[in-house]
């Protein structure tokens, strides 16, 4: 088997010399400079894993992100940026970002975040249904095609990113038990001690904004102060 492939999207030359020098070694690793050339590559070249700035040009990290998404929900995609507003950690999240990493950073902290996104998307890739799990879960008027990957309300499709999938998942198959932030973290991100535990809250925002009637007070996703959440049926 070959090595897997990285898509690194980086205009500024220094800092896209750098990331390929500390990835090339492990990985086969593409580069472009903006984010339409971006898309033809990862049409083309069907990365593993991308790298994308923000502040690239013709298109940005975000536009790339979103068009990205609109086709290959599974793909990790870690932005890099400058930027340092948790609005913008939230605005890639919301689009489907699986990390965010922020300049100036240490390569070796990069390299083990590339690391534990391929490996969590290996081990999911690898994951076979277990076949006494009947294909639905039905909560009222809220399904769950565990096969399908797919949630429905009332018939009506849910559109859900696979990283909110995963952890809608994790919580319904496991009704009443309470996960905390770092076991939730663990389960759908992968254990490392360079991840922002934020991700979690975000996706549990999103996913409430998704399959509740009202977020405010959510019927399936609840709170547990001080400990974390759970899901009731």
């Amino acid at each position: 088997m070959g090595k897997e492939t990285i898509l690194v999207v980086e205009d500024e030359e220094d800092i896209r010399n750098l990331i390929q020098l500390y990835l090339q070694k492990d990985y086969t690793v593409f580069t472009s400079v903006n984010g339409k050339d971006a898309l033809k590559q990862i049409k083309e070249q069907k990365p593993d894993l991308v790298l994308l700035d923000i502040l690239v040009p013709e298109l940005n990290g975000f536009e790339v992100c979103a068009k990205l998404r609109e086709t290959d929900e599974e793909t990790p995609v870690l932005f890099l940026s400058a930027k340092r507003e948790f609005e913008d950690k939230i605005q890639g999240l919301e689009l489907g970002a699986d990390d965010y990493i922020t300049k100036p950073f240490d390569p070796g902290e990069m390299l083990a975040r590339v690391k534990a996104h391929l490996r969590r998307s290996r081990l999911k890739t690898n994951i076979q249904p277990k076949k006494e799990l009947s294909r639905y879960l039905q909560f009222g008027d809220l399904s769950i095609d565990i096969e399908g990957y797919s949630v429905f309300r009332n018939g009506e499709p849910i559109h859900l990113f696979a990283k909110e999938m995963q952890l809608l998942l994790l919580l319904a198959k496991n009704p009443h038990q309470v996960f905390s932030v770092e076991q939730l973290y663990d389960n759908i991100w992968g254990a490392n001690r360079y991840g922002d535990l934020k991700t979690v809250s975000v996706h549990i925002s999103k996913l409430r904004k998704k399959i509740e009637k009202n977020p405010a007070n959510p019927e399936f996703i609840i709170t547990v102060r001080g400990f974390g959440y759970k899901f009731l049926p």
